[in-house]
């Protein structure tokens, strides 16, 4: 397990600032932070996310993961965290040639937070095999139920998005970040750092499901992908290349499946 270390402890999530209603009184309100985190591999600059700033540790790891950049978790030697100059430095024994070719190739995406990926993100999508799940509509809805307990900083500042890893109705971890990328890069860090396996994981998030996003969860292993949001083409054609059950405008008990309807059971029809 790599060695963590972080000064200026952890960094916080909202901020309260005065705002006038519609009244023209005075309010005290709460409002998400935003913070610029420079990621470094092995002391090379990567890029600079905008970030809430919860888990940077975890961010950073789970976004060289994607991006391609590392893949060999026990080589990953210390993450250094450091707020008073907004850097998160990955140190790993893991070979990093062409780093400087492959952040060459970046191309601007829908990501908010984000912006870009890298030539090797597409790399080894031929390669991912993932389990073909089994789902119980009435599972959807117990899981968006429970979902309703998180959020915490989206209703009490909102301008953020927010992203959960779960097993059938249960949540194993959620978070949330001023960027939908930021947030499946945090979560794609911590199963990173667990070694853990995504067959049996549902991957929720509150963001639309693009291309990056479709992608990234594919990466994780994860073969269902549940959004509050719309898709996109691309996502779409993506999720039926990888074979990933797409839901989406997943609220309360209303969805809709744009891939993957016969892995889903259809046991709690609305009247």
């Amino acid at each position: 397990m790599p060695h963590f270390s972080r000064t200026d402890t952890d960094a916080p999530l909202t901020k309260t600032v005065a705002a006038i209603d519609a009244t023209g009184q005075r309010l005290e309100k709460q409002i998400a932070c935003e913070r610029p985190l420079t990621l470094y591999l092995n002391w090379q600059p990567v890029v600079t996310l905008m970030t809430l700033g919860a888990r940077p540790e975890k961010l950073a790891l789970g976004y060289l993961k994607n991006q391609g950049f590392i893949s060999d978790v026990d080589r990953v030697e210390s993450v250094i965290v450091d707020w008073s100059v907004n850097s998160a430095a990955v140190i790993t024994s893991e070979s990093i040639d062409g780093l400087q070719e492959k952040l060459s190739e970046k191309t601007v995406t829908s990501g908010c937070g984000q912006g870009s990926v890298f030539g090797s993100f597409m790399a080894g999508l031929d390669e991912i095999r993932l389990a073909t799940p089994s789902l119980k509509q009435s599972t959807i809805y117990a899981l968006l139920k429970n979902l309703g307990e998180y959020n915490e900083t989206y209703k009490n500042a909102g301008a953020v998005h927010g992203c959960g890893v779960c097993r059938q109705s249960q949540i194993l971890s959620f978070v949330e970040d001023i960027g939908r990328h930021n947030a499946v890069d945090t979560l794609a860090g911590e199963l990173f750092l667990g070694r853990q396996q995504g067959d049996d994981l549902i991957f929720y998030t509150t963001g639309r499901l693009t291309s990056e996003m479709v992608i990234k969860v594919a990466k994780m292993g994860i073969p269902v992908l549940v959004s509050r949001s719309g898709i996109t083409e691309m996502g779409l054609e993506l999720a039926q290349k990888l074979g990933i059950t797409l839901v989406s405008r997943a609220k309360g008990r209303h969805f809709l499946v744009y891939n993957g309807a016969e892995t889903i059971e259809f046991d709690e029809v609305p009247a």
